[in-house]
C-alpha cells in the first residue's frame, strides 16, 4: 500500500489519527507535511509518501494477505498453468520485475505456450495482453491474466535458483519489441521489404498505429512496437496492487535510477547485484545482459515516475 497526495479512504483516516491531525480521509498538503515531519523525526526519507517502510515503522502495515482484496475497478482473470509448470510456494515477495514477450498479443496464447514447452517451470505470475501488431485485433488490449496462484513462483529471470528469483513477482507485457524499417534480419541477412514500412524480427509487418519512434535510439533501435495506453494504465494499476498485496515499494529500484541517470541509461543498465541490494521494481533488462524488457517509451516512463 502507498498513500500520498490525492489518496482517500479509511487507510488515510487511520494514518491521520496516528499523526493526531484531522481525520477527514483525504491526503492533502497538511497530511503530507505531518508525514514528512514524522519521517524526519524517525530517521526515514522525508518525502511525504507513505509506503510499506513508513507504514511498518508506524505500526500500520497490514501483513494479513487474506485481507488484500481486488477492487472492482481491477479485473483479474485466472488462467492457471498445470501445477507441474510452477512452484506453489509461498515465498516472501520482495521484488517486481517487468518483462515483455517479444511476441503476439494474447495473454492466453503466452500462457498456453509455457504450458506446452519443455523448459520446465518457466513463467511469470501475470501476463498483460495488448493490441495485435497488425492493427486488426484489440480484444486482449489491457487484459491481465494470472498464470498461477498468489505466493507461487516460476523461473522468469534466467539468473539461476536464488532468493531474488524465488521472491520476485513477474509481469509480462505482450509486445514485439524493436522494429526495423524496410525489412528484417534473418540471422545476419537483411530481408528487404517495403522501404516505407516497419517489420518485427520475425518479418511481421507492423500497422502504422502500432509503431512508436523514440526520441533517442535504445539498444540500437529507434522504432518499436508501441505499448498501448490501455496497457500502460492497467500495468500501473496492477503494479500498485501487487505492491500492496506483497508489501513491495515500487518507488524503489528503477524509479530513482531513472531520476538519477535518465530513462535510456536506467533501462540499459544491467547489474544483478544492484537489484539484489535494492528491493523494489526493476526490469528483466536490469539483471540479464542482452535483454530488452522493456524499452523506454515516453508515456511508460512517465507512468513509472508517477508511482
Amino acid at each position: 500500500m502507498i498513500l500520498k497526495i490525492g489518496s482517500t479512504g479509511e487507510k488515510v483516516k487511520d494514518l491521520q489519527r496516528f499523526l493526531k491531525i484531522t481525520a477527514d480521509g483525504s491526503f492533502g498538503k497538511m497530511t503530507e507535511a505531518a508525514v514528512k515531519e514524522w519521517q524526519k523525526q524517525n530517521g526515514l526519507v522525508a518525502d511525504g509518501i507513505v509506503g510499506p517502510k513508513t507504514l511498518n515503522a508506524m505500526g500500520l502495515l497490514d501483513t494479513d494477505k487474506s485481507e488484500v482484496t481486488i477492487p472492482d475497478s481491477l479485473n483479474l482473470i485466472r488462467s492457471w498453468l498445470p501445477t507441474k509448470e510452477y512452484f506453489a510456494g509461498p515465498t516472501k515477495k520482495e521484488w517486481i520485475f517487468l518483462h515483455h514477450t517479444a511476441g503476439w498479443h494474447s495473454p492466453y496464447q503466452t500462457i498456453s505456450g509455457w504450458a506446452a514447452d519443455t523448459r520446465g517451470q518457466v513463467a511469470t505470475e501475470f501476463v498483460l495482453g495488448g493490441p495485435s501488431i497488425k492493427g486488426n485485433d484489440y480484444q486482449y488490449d489491457g487484459t491481465l491474466v494470472q498464470a498461477f496462484p498468489d505466493g507461487g513462483y516460476a523461473w522468469h529471470l534466467t539468473i539461476g535458483n536464488n532468493e531474488m528469483h524465488r521472491n520476485s513477482v513477474g509481469i509480462e507485457v505482450c509486445n514485439f519489441g524493436f522494429l526495423t524499417k524496410g525489412g528484417y534480419k534473418n540471422g545476419s541477412t537483411l530481408v528487404a521489404r517495403d522501404p516505407n514500412k516497419f517489420y518485427t524480427y520475425v518479418g511481421t509487418e507492423a500497422n502504422q498505429s502500432q509503431v512508436v519512434e523514440l526520441k533517442e535510439t535504445f539498444r540500437g533501435h529507434k522504432f518499436w512496437h508501441a505499448y498501448s495506453e490501455k496497457q500502460i494504465k492497467v500495468l500501473k494499476d496492477w503494479i500498485l496492487w501487487v505492491a500492496n498485496r506483497d508489501g513491495i515499494d515500487p518507488r524503489k529500484g528503477l524509479v530513482p535510477l531513472i531520476k538519477k541517470v535518465g530513462a535510456n541509461k536506467a533501462f540499459d543498465t544491467c547489474d544483478p547485484n544492484m537489484c539484489i541490494r535494492e528491493k523494489g521494481l526493476w526490469l528483466h533488462t536490469n539483471v540479464v545482459l542482452g535483454k530488452v524488457d522493456l524499452f523506454p517509451q515516453e508515456n511508460l516512463v512517465e507512468m513509472l515516475l508517477s508511482l
